[in-house]
């Protein structure tokens, strides 16, 4: 018997009469704030947490008390369950089942391992729906959708949210006092999941109402009258299908992002209305920095951030790609992080990429997040499935079940964490150079490219974007020993940093412009890239002489600019740069008014004009490259600018394999991470004052030669 019209009436009363829990309409970006009950507890850990995500439900046979065995000789002391299995908790509408969870729950329990319980929202039952299809996400363009896949839902619409309201509240209300919860997941590596449903888009329109007020207000800020779309009422607003207005697409991007903001604060509230006030809250980016998720509005109504970060293994492993997402996870709440999820052997969807880590890679990794602030390393999975999407997305255990070399070294870094955890964990890291992230200028810069794979009027993949440049920026400074921060458009100060990167800073409003120019004139150095102050927040170029409001700190001002068919050299090598002294996709012609040249284009045509400069402002200075550089150019001129910081010493002149992290334990005490990413022993000296090894036990003092073997750290704690 179909009975959404009573659950549509249930949903309309709940609405009423639970605010604050019920669906509610995503506010405008200004207004968009955190849950309303107060993110508490403080999360705090008396040792490193380290498991794996667990799912009884998908192994082919009964072996529960073996799993808890091997997990406990094993010496793993979290588990992270009941995410991805709506259908079992609720197998039919409104019927709901805990026996198959709670003995799972009781079993880990009694053998000290701690439970993280995820809610299953991210994947609908096949019931919900056959009853109500219309909750699936409509895609851009209206393509029909089909049920099959997970994360498929409209996740606004009110009927997905009653449903999704009664499994929450019945699992949180079930598990509020079990002393073996610690804490709950919501939901899973949530995105917008690109819905244009007619209610998403009416809660678009509603929310440009609030922003620009009238539609004549919207046409000016968007220019719409190229073309002549001028929206004389807000019904005539056409949806985002077939958009060419780069203000509509930026702005549906915030939208896509409010709306999962409003989601997960949604779910962050319900669960603490029912929760044990102990059990914190949380949720699993997807690695972050995602073009329709806004990480830092969502992270205010959590507890603590939680980041999956899967990354490249064997000849590839070198650490770098966990730092630049776990620096950024960490500068969410700047604070540390939970690592919901990992490799364990191999990772993806086919069975063409299976590169299970070498000897000492599982260990090391552990480590890898522990330094960049993780509290916690939980692998995805514990065993491997024997069927389905993710085959070959393989746990710590493999297909058939038993011990294995993986295991092993699960097992050894368990219990080394078992006698150094309490002396690890809650590690604090104080970088002096923060990396601006704005989500806006990637978005912005997607839509409007500054390279092409293909011909002209092609309209091919960017071979390089905004986030090249990102990841340009991090991979020098890592290279380079030098810990990394990231700020948002939205952080009001700078100051605490030394150095200030900005890559592209397409899209800003004046505000943030100022900030930068008031951090340099204060004292700060800024390596800016082109493309910086270029347009408005409406994704509309400034009509004022680039870089505009930037101009003064700068020193500059540019009227053309250009793409590079091929690669261009500086000319005279400038940065000593050898075979990496090269530019390409894009050069502005920059004209110094304040402003010294330091490196100009060896070319006939563009050679004229500066490709980098360097402003004293105030009591600081703006480095500016109006090109884009090679790797190891960019790596020579950061390397100048941390010199120039007077951020450089002993740590830039280990061996290229060797990256250490520094910070400080919750005890007091300086701690010092030493990684050997190769395959080979690397020897260095230890610069730091005298300590100890709590890896080994061993002593150590300034200047003495440490000896790491292939793929292995030492950790260094100062008296």
């Amino acid at each position: 018997m179909r009975k959404s019209g009573v659950h549509l009436l249930l949903a309309t009363l709940i609405a009423v009469n639970n605010a604050g829990a019920a669906p509610a309409q995503p506010q405008t970006k200004k207004q968009q704030k955190p849950a309303s009950v107060p993110a508490e507890p403080a999360v705090s850990f008396p040792t490193v947490l380290y498991g794996a995500a667990y799912y009884h439900e998908y192994e082919p046979y009964e072996r529960l008390d073996q799993d808890v065995q091997l997990m406990k000789s094993a010496g793993l002391n979290v588990v992270r369950m009941g995410e991805s299995t709506w259908s079992l908790w609720e197998p039919e509408d409104g019927h709901f089942e805990y026996a198959w969870m709670d003995r799972v729950v009781d079993a880990m329990g009694k053998a000290g391992i701690k439970v993280i319980m995820g809610t299953p929202t991210y994947s609908i039952p096949t019931w919900l729906y056959k009853e109500h299809p219309e909750i699936l996400a409509r895609p851009l363009g209206g393509a029909k959708v089909f049920y099959g896949m997970r994360q498929s839902m409209d996740i606004e619409n009110p009927t997905f949210r009653f449903y999704a309201q009664r499994v929450i509240t019945n699992l949180v209300e079930h598990y509020k006092n079990n002393p073996y919860v610690i804490g709950w997941q919501i939901d899973n590596e949530t995105a917008s999941y690109g819905a244009s449903n007619p209610d998403v888009f009416a809660g678009f329109v509603n929310h440009l109402k609030t922003k620009f007020g009238t539609p004549e207000n919207l046409n000016k800020a968007w220019f719409l009258n190229y073309w002549g779309e001028d929206v004389n009422s807000w019904y005539d607003l056409p949806t985002r299908d077939d958009a060419q207005s780069t203000g509509y697409k930026l702005e549906w991007t915030r939208w896509q992002q409010m709306r999962v903001t409003d989601y997960l604060s949604w779910q962050a509230a319900l669960v603490r209305r029912y929760r044990r006030h102990d059990q914190f809250v949380t949720t699993d980016f997807a690695g972050g920095m995602k073009p329709d998720v806004n990480e830092e509005s969502v992270s205010s109504a959590l507890d603590i951030a939680a980041v999956n970060n899967y990354h490249r293994t064997q000849d590839h492993f070198d650490g770098s790609d966990q730092s630049m997402a776990e620096d950024f996870t960490r500068s969410l709440k700047r604070g540390n992080f939970l690592v919901t999820e990992t490799n364990a052997q191999t990772t993806d969807w086919t069975s063409a990429f299976q590169l299970p880590p070498y000897d000492g890679q599982l260990r090391e990794d552990v480590y890898t997040h522990i330094a960049n602030g993780a509290d916690m390393v939980e692998y995805w999975h514990w065993a491997s499935i024997a069927a389905n999407q993710e085959t070959y997305w393989k746990g710590v255990l493999s297909h058939d079940y038993e011990p294995n070399r993986a295991y092993a070294e699960v097992s050894h870094t368990a219990y080394e964490l078992q006698r150094i955890g309490p002396q690890i964990v809650d590690m604090q890291l104080k970088n002096q150079v923060a990396i601006l992230w704005s989500r806006d200028s990637m978005n912005a810069i997607t839509f409007m490219p500054f390279t092409s794979s293909g011909p002209q009027w092609s309209f091919a993949p960017p071979v390089a974007g905004y986030g090249s440049l990102v990841r340009q920026f991090h991979n020098a400074l890592y290279s380079l020993n030098v810990g990394a921060d990231f700020v948002f458009s939205e952080t009001p100060d700078f100051s605490q940093y030394k150095l200030l990167i900005v890559p592209a800073l397409y899209i800003a409003d004046d505000s943030l412009l100022q900030r930068i120019s008031d951090y340099v004139k204060n004292g700060g150095h800024v390596v800016m890239t082109f493309k910086s102050g270029f347009a408005n927040g409406n994704s509309a170029v400034r009509w004022v002489r680039a870089p505009g409001p930037l101009r003064e700190a700068a020193g500059f001002s540019y009227q053309e600019f250009s793409n590079l068919e091929k690669p261009l050299a500086l000319k005279g090598d400038p940065f000593h740069a050898g075979k990496d002294n090269q530019v390409m996709y894009w050069a502005e012609f920059l004209i110094p008014e304040h402003a010294k040249a330091l490196a100009y284009y060896d070319h006939p045509f563009f050679g004229r004009w500066p490709a980098i400069t360097e402003n004293d402002y105030g009591q600081g200075s703006l480095l500016y490259e109006g090109t884009y550089l090679s790797d190891g150019l960019q790596r020579a001129i950061l390397t100048d600018a941390l010199k120039s910081a007077g951020l450089t010493g002993l740590d830039q002149q280990l061996p290229a394999s060797v990256h250490v992290v520094s910070g400080e334990n919750r005890f007091g005490k300086r701690l010092h991470y030493y990684f050997n990413y190769s395959e080979n022993a690397v020897s260095f000296n230890y610069s730091y004052p005298a300590g100890k090894d709590l890896l080994t036990n061993e002593s150590i003092s300034n200047s003495q030669q440490v000896t790491l073997r292939p793929w292995d750290l030492a950790i260094v704690e100062e008296p």
